[in-house]
């Protein structure tokens, strides 16, 4: 191999020796053959003020010595034509990028949002149902067209079939819809405004799905019902029943009882503490455990001497599922009744039925209280006193049914 550079005229002697000896050995005209560390070899040009840019050519096992003299050759011209070929190389690695986002896909874009977004959601279930709804109602109208091409005519196909007759199913996927469309812009897929946004757009073309149907809440059972139906519940001697009324007592939700831990649980302080990523909220709850559920705890711990879980499936070693603890509630109480909709029962009981404050009932709901200000000087969590609700709340569910409208003034105990 030669020692000259082309336009750069011939290197010395030291500046040739230098370069071997940094493994790059010049071939002429700006070419060379570079032997890496490593022991891999490719093709590099050198061009610029003192050789300063190197374009990488290839590696020598897979281009020529005839081959890569003829690249070179082009990038010696492109130079003679005052064009930078690095920046011509970027430039068409830009036009390569962005014909490729021409050809991404609604749903290849899809799989990237909600790949990108599931593991900051905190309920499996919801991943799987997530994809599973936009699979189900998106896909066969948008799926297989470019995500640059997706227009407002085409997200009304999707939604207005749904918008009558399931409109919250149709308020969800619009919100996925535009959701997956703005994560597609930002990564640079698609340009201007999204068409399923809902504000200032395609409000002008739908009537708003909470006037098409009002708010549905869960089935919540009378609080005047929940002893009647406790007391059919505990005939049931299963985890399913233990675990309804379990969650009963506390006024938990249905995946934190299921999926309660032991080591959740402080059997000497009587307390059961949910951790902040299994919470709503995203904070940790204290629950005050009534002399009920501690028996129910300990039921638990002698049939399930083992497992991890408080409240775990046959064999121990999984949480206890969550359509079985549904099957027993819709068995026990032979109406259309939520077992989310026991919160609720319990927070009407302690507004018609108690005198106690509303910040105690919303806090063993794990609801916020108060403003912002008011919650920076209240750091107490009252549990002492929700520790007395809870107590009053377990003695009322072993009672004997009362009239949803008289009101009993339970006695005022002292609370710390």
């Amino acid at each position: 191999m030669g020692g000259r550079i082309g336009k750069f005229g011939r290197l010395t002697a030291l500046q040739v020796q230098r370069l071997r000896k940094a493994g790059k050995h010049p071939d002429g005209g700006g070419l060379y053959f570079i032997i890496h560390k490593g022991g891999s070899r490719s093709w590099a040009f050198r061009y610029g003020r003192q050789g300063a840019i190197w374009i990488g050519l290839g590696p020598a096992h897979s281009v020529s010595l005839a081959e890569v003299r003829e690249r070179a050759k082009a990038l010696r011209l492109q130079l003679l034509d005052g064009v930078d070929p690095l920046a011509a190389k970027r430039g068409e690695k830009q036009a390569a990028r962005v014909a490729s986002a021409r050809t991404m896909t609604f749903d290849q874009c899809l799989d990237s949002y909600h790949e990108a977004h599931k593991a900051g959601w905190r309920n499996p279930r919801h991943v799987r149902e997530w994809l599973a709804s936009m699979r189900s109602h998106a896909s066969p109208i948008l799926g297989t067209l470019p995500v640059a091409d997706i227009d407002t005519a085409l997200v009304c196909r999707v939604i207005e079939p749904l918008w009558v007759n399931k409109t919250a199913t149709a308020a969800r996927i619009r919100s996925r819809i535009e959701a997956v469309l703005d994560w597609s812009k930002v990564r640079g897929f698609r340009q201007g405004e999204n068409p399923a946004r809902w504000k200032g757009h395609l409000d002008h073309l739908l009537p708003d799905h909470h006037a098409v149907k009002g708010t549905k809440h869960f089935a919540a059972l009378p609080y005047a019902e929940v002893p009647s139906f406790l007391a059919r519940l505990r005939e049931q001697d299963s985890t399913e029943a233990r675990c309804l009324e379990f969650l009963i007592l506390t006024a938990a939700r249905l995946a934190q009882a299921c999926e309660a831990t032991w080591a959740e649980v402080n059997l000497a302080e009587r307390t059961w503490t949910i951790s902040g990523p299994r919470m709503k909220a995203r904070r940790d709850h204290r629950v005050a455990l009534s002399d009920r559920a501690m028996a129910i705890l300990g039921r638990q711990r002698a049939d399930y001497p083992t497992s991890i879980y408080v409240f775990p499936r046959k064999g121990g070693r999984l949480p206890l599922a969550t359509r079985l603890v549904w099957a027993t509630c819709k068995r026990v109480a032979k109406t259309d009744v939520s077992v989310h909709g026991f919160r609720s029962s319990f927070r009407d009981w302690v507004a018609e039925q108690t005198s106690y404050p509303r910040e105690v009932a919303e806090l063993a709901l794990a609801h916020r209280v108060g403003t912002e200000v008011e919650r920076a000087y209240m750091r107490s969590d009252l549990l002492q006193r929700r520790r007395a609700l809870q107590e009053d709340w377990s003695a009322y569910c072993a009672s004997t049914p009362i009239a949803p409208d008289l009101v009993v003034q339970l006695p005022r105990r002292r609370r710390g």
